[in-house]
């Protein structure tokens, strides 16, 4: 079952702390930095938006070493990945498709498209979907895809999201699904979408969204199943990103597809030892629903559902 619901999003008060975005290998951490340009230990702090820092290191050892992560496990997942219920339901992929008012003119473009599943939903009612991704085996899921559906006006290609390849506004609509919580540069990669959308195109991301309370909880698990993860972000930073990028307040919509814990350990390749402790996890928040999966037991399975919010804004 997949439950859903759609509202504006109202962006909150423009906060007049500093937030800083710091990037230790291999995932960010949230710190609070209340002075201007200071650096130390090789750690430099640039401005964002004028009321908001970022970090950024001198090394940029971190970034290569996680696009290797990514590879090493996406090259492992792409098979149960593409056909994982919950990657692959179809009435999901139809709520993104209208969440973004795709129509026959549209041309689309989907950023970490992994198996294509996106990128097809899209073909079937635009004139052109192009899907790009860093990972071969995952495209060539996506070209299986494409095959089995018989769909022609669809373009792969393999690259980095950081540096789309494409024009200055070349597409109507630019998306992307389940990709933000491996980015370590996830305003770079909104920047680069917004590049090459239209002026009065969509912007489209959808990824998981946990309530901040529940976030950590969330990340340190997921961080165990998949060490490419780097951190779910609430909803209500993912908007902030909009902001940051130059883009409209966003609006959201919300789905949760039911899955059951098997199946996802069975797509998920964490370091060895750590599945166990994975379940436990799992079990573990099923009382409070600490890690905001609405976890439950039921005849010896653990079924869960993520959180996910699909954020779309209209370029001006």
């Amino acid at each position: 079952m997949i439950a859903h619901d759609w509202y504006p999003f109202y962006s909150m008060t423009q906060r007049r702390e500093r937030l800083a975005f710091c990037i230790p290998n291999p995932r960010f951490w949230r710190v609070r930095e209340p002075y201007p340009l200071l650096g130390f230990n090789g750690w430099i702090f640039t401005p964002w938006l004028g009321s908001e820092f970022e970090y950024k290191t001198s090394n940029m050892a971190a970034v290569p070493e996680h696009k290797s992560l990514i590879l090493d496990q996406f090259t492992r997942q792409a098979v149960p990945f593409s056909q994982s219920p919950s990657v692959s339901n179809q009435e999901a992929l139809s709520f993104i498709v209208k969440s973004a008012g795709a129509g026959p003119e549209d041309t689309v473009l989907d950023v970490g498209c992994g198996p294509g599943l996106l990128v097809c939903a899209f073909a079937k009612v635009v004139r052109h979907a192009t899907g790009i991704d860093l990972t071969p085996a995952m495209l060539d899921q996506a070209r299986r895809s494409q095959q089995e559906q018989q769909l022609s006006n669809i373009t792969w290609q393999q690259g980095d999201v950081r540096a789309l390849p494409f024009a200055d506004e070349e597409f109507s609509i630019v998306s992307s699904r389940f990709v933000f919580h491996h980015l370590q540069e996830p305003l770079v990669v909104l920047e680069e979408m917004k590049r090459v959308c239209r002026t009065e195109g969509k912007v489209v991301v959808a990824d998981m969204a946990p309530t901040p309370e529940k976030a950590d909880a969330l990340n340190a698990e997921e961080i165990l199943r998949d060490p490419s993860h780097v951190r779910a972000l609430p909803e209500h930073e993912l908007s902030e990103l909009f902001s940051a990028a130059g883009l409209p307040a966003p609006t959201v919509g919300h789905y949760r597809v039911e899955c059951d814990l098997d199946d996802l350990l069975s797509r998920s390749f964490p370091n060895p030892g750590d599945e166990p402790k994975i379940r436990k996890m799992f079990l573990d928040s099923i009382p409070s629903d600490a890690m905001d999966l609405h976890t439950r037991l039921e005849s010896g399975k653990i079924y869960y559902s993520f959180p996910v919010a699909v954020l779309v804004a209209e370029k001006r």
